[in-house]
């Protein structure tokens, strides 16, 4: 009788699960017939979406964090304004760079480049503080010291006259038209079989807007050392920033 209840119990539990897997291989996926959204205004009428609890918790840290960037730390005796081909700010910007790498990498360094795109803000003439310099670079970009063909180096300065000029430093690049007319590093022709080191940031060095060529590096390394704390420490250092347009970048 026991081997007989245990094969209705079996067959039972059997027949179960058979009903559940038919019953799941009938089932129809959900699918959305409708949706419907709402535009919340991101301005003054949305302060009253605000956790007021949280921006009170919030107001010590806030307060502590304004006083911190609003210290000035440099003076700009003109506008240090942002535009193509060339600028103050992006003259200054690679000049720091460049400074800043001869200082940490062990070997000789021919160039510094910075993009037009990276520099997120103007100094407008007057005090600077830590504040703009975050502004200027929001980003936890890090310095690299990359080695380029000089091949490669004519192929990246062909691309600044392509799109309308980036920042350099220890060069200077000429373009007619959208082409390449002459390149100078130390006051020398580019030569396309000799090897340059070129200071950049490592979100650059990954080709990056429109600069390709700079994957093609035969050597990297990283300074590990954010480029914002080496704009921090030059504008602290030099006090007084001045940057004029020179003509390293002369595109016509």
């Amino acid at each position: 009788m026991q081997h007989k209840t245990f094969n209705t119990m079996r067959k039972s539990l059997f027949l179960f699960f058979a009903f559940v897997a038919l019953c799941a291989c009938q089932h129809r996926p959900l699918q959305v017939t409708q949706c419907a959204t709402t535009a919340i205004p991101v301005d003054a009428s949305s302060d009253a979406l605000q956790d007021t609890v949280y921006l009170r918790q919030l107001a010590p840290v806030k307060a502590d964090l304004e006083r911190e960037m609003n210290v000035q730390i440099g003076y700009a005796p003109d506008n240090m304004w942002v535009g193509s081909p060339e600028c103050p700010m992006l003259n200054w910007a690679s000049d720091a760079l460049w400074e800043a790498a001869k200082k940490v990498y062990p070997g000789r360094v021919d160039i510094a480049i910075v993009n037009m795109g990276g520099m997120r803000c103007e100094w407008p003439a007057g005090p600077i503080t830590k504040g703009q310099v975050f502004e200027l670079m929001p980003f936890d970009n890090q310095l690299v010291v990359l080695t380029l063909k000089g091949s490669d180096i004519l192929a990246l300065c062909q691309s600044f006259a392509t799109y309308g000029g980036q920042g350099v430093a220890g060069m200077r690049v000429k373009g007619v038209d959208g082409r390449l007319a002459d390149v100078r590093i130390a006051g020398k022709p580019v030569n396309p079989k000799a090897t340059y080191t070129v200071a950049t940031s490592d979100y650059l060095a990954g080709g990056t807007d429109h600069m390709d060529a700079l994957t093609k590096h035969v050597d990297y390394w990283n300074s590990e050392l954010l480029i914002r704390e080496l704009y921090l420490e030059a504008v602290q250092q030099q006090d007084t920033i001045r940057a004029v347009v020179d003509g390293r970048m002369n595109l016509l």
